[in-house]
């Protein structure tokens, strides 16, 4: 298991780390550790339980629909140099 030190941190990020700690009832080592774990997709982020409520209310789209959209709207993905002059 290897360690790292973290230099520069600014006050707001060490303050909301302490408090986060505090919330979950961690060090702030552990806590960086599982920030980390989630940030990089090697832990799954824990679900909210009332997440699956909404779901009826949500929808996927299919690849044809997702092409479609991303056609309709390619124009609104570039930047006109002569908008900004």
């Amino acid at each position: 298991m290897k360690a790292i030190t973290i230099h520069g941190l600014e006050d707001p990020v060490w303050a909301l780390l302490k408090e986060r700690a505090k919330e979950q009832g961690a060090s702030v080592n552990a806590t960086v550790k599982g920030i980390l774990e989630q940030a990089l997709g090697v832990k799954r982020i824990r679900q909210q339980p009332h997440r699956h409520d909404f779901e009826e209310f949500c929808g996927m789209w299919s690849q044809q629909e997702y092409d479609e959209f991303r056609e309709a709207t390619a124009d609104d993905r570039s930047v006109n140099a002569e908008d900004w002059q």
